[in-house]
């Protein structure tokens, strides 16, 4: 099964003479094959280069104009699959598009913290930036059909949107997805100098598994996990920055009983969550559905606000009186506030309250019937 990806035409309107596009993604999300069914399509003469690869890697670090040239070879389009491996990959991208302005360039990069720390400052002025998540519903509803992609939205709670997993087989999917927690998302971080303590970085990710929908004490997590708060936030940000998790923040404004100074983490892909709980349980013999379901919509929203370049903040509300919606966008100067149901509605007193204190606001519930519409 092919599944075109929504970025596609996105980052192929995006690449132009004398810029860098930074195409950013967790491992395994299909990057590679992004920018591959790119040059596929594309009429520009390219060149197509693995980082990995310690031939290209000694070349594309060398700060040789003549080197660099050599590589480039005249193309019109130059992409670096893995840039993260380059030392100084933002200098040697800048003598680039500074000696050849007739030259596109994509770089591809799984690890935000590392890439972003080589390019932003080099390339400033210079660049631009894509993410690439796992498959999105709407990907998948316009590869199987809108009726089949409802049918099986229990698989995608359950499994998430790995492309390996999405096109396995059911007897596969389990020891896939373990492969993948094991064997790639932590790569990034235990290749850091000074990380070590692999079980730590799980622990912490098997904990905030399970606080879906809860506000995080980074202090209560630091006294579980036997670390101090310090490393613990340092393990929750790196985590970030290589998209295992994200996190939302605390909409507060108008009243002195709003939450503010707690945040609320969500895993990028269901999947990954439920592998790290060990988890694959059909949704009737569950008794976290809402958790799974808020969680799917919260990553499923992202995934669909860049696909529609629509620009939001993102926050959850909570009163210390219980009074809470689960997402908060503000977009275009107004608020527009969600609560997540698997089945049910959003009370009234919360409603009342949420209005009352940001007048002008819309308030809706998300719901197994009309969870398409949110995530046009």
């Amino acid at each position: 099964m092919k599944i075109k990806r929504q970025l596609l035409s996105r980052l192929g309107q995006t690449i132009q003479p004398g810029k860098v596009v930074v195409l950013y993604g967790p491992r395994q999300v299909g990057k590679t094959t992004l920018v591959q069914d790119l040059l596929a399509e594309t009429v520009q003469t390219h060149t197509y280069i693995n980082a990995d690869e310690l031939i290209y890697r000694e070349a594309l670090s060398s700060q040789n104009r003549r080197i660099l040239g050599d590589l480039l070879g005249g193309n019109q389009l130059m992409v670096i699959d893995e840039a993260q491996r380059v030392p100084d990959i933002g200098l040697n991208l800048k003598i680039l598009v500074d000696n050849f302005p007739h030259a596109a360039i994509i770089a591809t990069g799984s690890s935000s913290f590392d890439l972003a720390n080589k390019v932003s400052e080099p390339l400033t002025g210079r660049k631009l930036t894509l993410t690439l998540y796992p498959i999105s519903y709407g990907e998948l509803a316009e590869t199987l059909g809108a009726f089949e992609a409802r049918a099986e939205l229990e698989r995608w709670l359950i499994w998430g949107g790995y492309p390996a997993i999405i096109t396995a087989e059911p007897g596969f999917r389990e020891r896939l997805l373990g492969e993948l927690v094991g064997s790639y998302l932590y790569r990034d971080i235990l290749e850091l100098d000074g990380l070590r303590r692999a079980e730590k970085i799980v622990d912490l990710l098997r904990l905030l598994a399970f606080q879906i929908g809860q506000e995080v004490s980074v202090a209560e997590l630091a006294t579980a996990l036997a670390l101090n708060r310090q490393t613990v936030e340092r393990y929750l940000d790196l985590l970030e920055k290589v998209f295992v998790i994200f996190r939302v923040g605390g909409l507060a404004r108008n009243l002195r009983k709003e939450v503010t100074k707690t945040a609320r983490y969500y895993f990028y892909d269901n999947g990954v969550r439920n592998s790290l709980i060990q988890n694959f349980n059909r949704l009737n013999l569950r008794n976290d559905i809402g958790q799974l379901w808020e969680n799917y919509l919260m990553v499923e929203r992202r995934k669909a606000n860049q696909g529609a370049s629509r620009s939001a903040n993102t926050y959850f509300w909570r009163t210390y009186d219980q009074k809470e919606l689960d997402y908060v966008e503000e977009r275009a100067g107004r608020l527009f506030g969600y609560e997540f149901k698997w089945q049910g509605q959003v009370r009234d007193a919360t409603r009342r309250e949420f209005l009352a204190a940001y007048p002008g606001a819309e308030v809706a519930t998300i719901t197994r019937e009309n969870f398409t519409d949110f995530l046009n």
